[in-house]
């Protein structure tokens, strides 16, 4: 059928699950079909609104295409569209934020309402109800189970030969649930294809559409700065002996500091070629994977540029040797990720003096894009680091303030944080020595005196904190637009 036949089945009030994981692997002509039904909808002054469920975020023509049409009532998990982002803190659209690897479970679960349609990408379908994804995977052998039907996109875009590079797997629901057999990233204890009961599969969309992966930024002085300290700070831990000479699997988020910084690890003469167990697969593992540096890759998604996709599609036989692409329920597993030993390398919005995190919200109550799996992969690591440039806006924001506006990661799971400066230690540190370590290594010049002040206007306590002062760097910044105004 068409994408837009088979957005007339989907009604105002429907709970709708998508495939894929970032840009990609996800659906993208009927979200869009469904998006001018609500337009139109909404013109005759009828309501018209979908739940949603996703992998992460998504492309352009899925949440890009919904929020313009104010057309979500409800969305999670993580997401990075500017107009969706809009519509959260408008409160047009309900969003709550949750961990990556627990969205699979909690459907099953009941805690959230059943999707009564998943609408998924696929490169592959057979007769008997054998759905091979794409580029990414997500929560799609989930929603897939639950819902009451399924409609697939079936694109072209995405060569048939992929089949084999995914390992999909869910596990039973306690209380049978059973170790999951992953030993080492490249183990594989499930099947190339999400099987389906056909009977549920109503519609088939033929499509021919590349993914909606943007580039990436170049490299700049700080991110190379950030990544050069993240690949001497682990250099120096294989010296001393905490991390096995062989090294460890690493774990990378998303984004232009995350590729720096695997870029920066390539590079090192004293760090060996490794293994990644992570969730996102980005332009710099391929290219560190061509040159040897990367061993092997498990992940959720392949979100690398398009060019570099075709790359990959025109040698497949190379990199499904080197590639797995799992559910992200196995991708990001707290008790995977702790058995494997994951060396976790994530990025922070917002850190404080004594090591908590802020990976969502700006000043604390504006949502930028959501927890993502960091703390999945934090609060599990064998070692976990956060990375942040110092400052932002042209210095006028200390990206290190007496206390996170919000919370995501606490002192308690983040081991190390980096900035362009230098690296702050946190293990084995009480609070007011993790204070120092961080001020004295991380933080922008300009703001280190201000810091201090703070620190030392502190009552006397284990953990030194002024509860007149502890916000007074984002007051200063709403007030002026400086957080050099700050009167501390």
């Amino acid at each position: 059928m068409s994408a837009e036949e088979a957005a007339a089945l989907v009604n105002n009030g429907d709970i709708v699950g998508f495939s894929g994981f970032t840009p990609a692997g996800c659906p993208k002509e009927v979200p869009t079909a469904i998006a001018k039904r609500a337009e139109a909808a909404h013109a005759e002054g009828k309501e018209f609104k979908i739940g949603m469920y996703t992998g992460a975020s998504t492309g352009d023509s899925l949440d890009g295409a919904l929020a313009r049409a104010n057309a979500i009532s409800f969305r999670t998990p993580y997401q990075s569209c500017k107009d969706l982002r809009t519509r959260l803190n408008a409160q047009d659209t309900h969003y709550f934020d949750m961990h990556l690897s627990q969205e699979a479970q909690e459907l099953r679960y009941g805690f959230m309402p059943k999707p009564k349609f998943a609408i998924v990408e696929a490169c592959d379908l057979t007769d008997d109800g054998e759905i091979v994804p794409t580029s990414g995977v997500g929560i799609l052998p989930t929603i897939c189970r639950l819902a009451d039907y399924i409609i697939v996109e079936l694109n072209a875009a995405h060569p048939k030969a992929l089949r084999g590079m995914h390992d999909i797997y869910e596990p039973l629901d306690p209380p049978c649930r059973e170790a999951i057999p992953v030993y080492k990233p490249s183990d594989r204890c499930g099947n190339s294809f999400v099987k389906v009961d056909p009977k549920k599969i109503i519609g088939v969309v033929y499509t021919n559409r590349p993914n909606e992966v943007g580039e990436f930024s170049p490299v700049d002085e700080v991110t190379a700065k950030i990544g050069t300290n993240v690949a001497n700070f682990l250099a120096g831990e294989i010296k001393a002996g905490r991390i096995p000479a062989s090294f460890l699997p690493i774990q990378s988020g998303v984004g232009n500091i995350a590729n720096a910084v695997l870029g920066s690890l390539g590079a090192n003469p004293d760090i060996p070629p490794f293994e990644m167990y992570t969730e996102v697969i980005q332009d710099a593992v391929i290219d560190l994977m061509k040159e040897g540096n990367v061993k092997f890759a498990s992940g959720c998604s392949l979100t690398v540029s398009g060019p570099l996709l075709d790359q990959v599609y025109a040698d497949l036989d190379f990199f499904k040797e080197r590639i797995v692409l799992r559910p992200q329920e196995i991708s990001n597993n707290p008790e995977v990720a702790r058995r494997l030993g994951l060396i976790t390398i994530n990025t922070a919005l917002e850190a404080d003096i004594f090591g908590n995190i802020n990976s969502t919200h700006v000043l604390g109550n504006k949502m930028m894009n959501g927890v993502g799996g960091s703390c999945d992969f934090t609060r599990n690591a064998y070692i976990s680091i956060f990375t942040t440039p110092s400052t932002a806006k042209g210095g006028k924001i200390s990206a290190i303030v007496p206390m996170v506006s919000h919370l995501d990661q606490s002192e308690h799971s983040v081991k190390v944080l980096i900035t362009e400066h230098g690296v702050a230690d946190l293990r084995g540190k009480s609070p007011i020595q993790r204070a120092h370590e961080i001020i004295d290594n991380c933080v922008d010049p300009e703001y280190r005196d201000m810091l201090l002040r703070y620190l030392e206007s502190a009552p006397k306590a284990h953990t030194p904190m002024n509860i007149y002062t502890c916000f007074d760097m984002h007051k200063a910044f709403m007030e002026t637009g400086d957080m050099h105004n700050a009167k501390l």
